[in-house]
């Protein structure tokens, strides 16, 4: 059965950087732009990991992750941040609202892809 991974992300560069990645792989991608499109997508297609941007409209991305995570439905569905806003405290922020890994942009495609794959395992 194919995996499928709900992307979070609002910049149309960094959507298609991950777009290829994934398009390389055998996982499904489903996309969403904003906060509130991720919780929606995330009900809606019951993802089985979810790469999540902080940085988003409508709402940020460790809000959705609270919410994702105090969904039963939802709640065990890993998430990785994958961010520029990455200053000091941020990581641990991202851990705080339930986030499961933590990735800074730029990042190494081959080590995201090892980061998905250990959390699809």
């Amino acid at each position: 059965m194919t995996k499928r991974i709900l992307v979070v992300e609002d910049h149309d560069d960094n959507l298609q950087i991950l777009r290829d990645l994934l398009e390389s792989t055998e996982y499904d991608m489903v996309e969403a732009r904003d906060g509130e499109q991720a919780l929606i997508a995330a009900t809606r297609h019951s993802p089985d990991l979810i790469l999540m941007d902080i940085q988003l409209p409508i709402m940020d991305g460790y809000e959705v992750t609270r919410r994702l995570k105090a969904d039963t439905a939802l709640k065990d569905i890993p998430i990785i941040v994958i961010t520029s806003y990455a200053l000091s405290g941020d990581e641990e922020k991202a851990f705080a609202a339930g986030c499961d890994a933590y990735v800074s942009k730029p990042y190494d495609p081959i080590a995201l892809l090892e980061t998905i794959r250990q959390y699809l395992a």
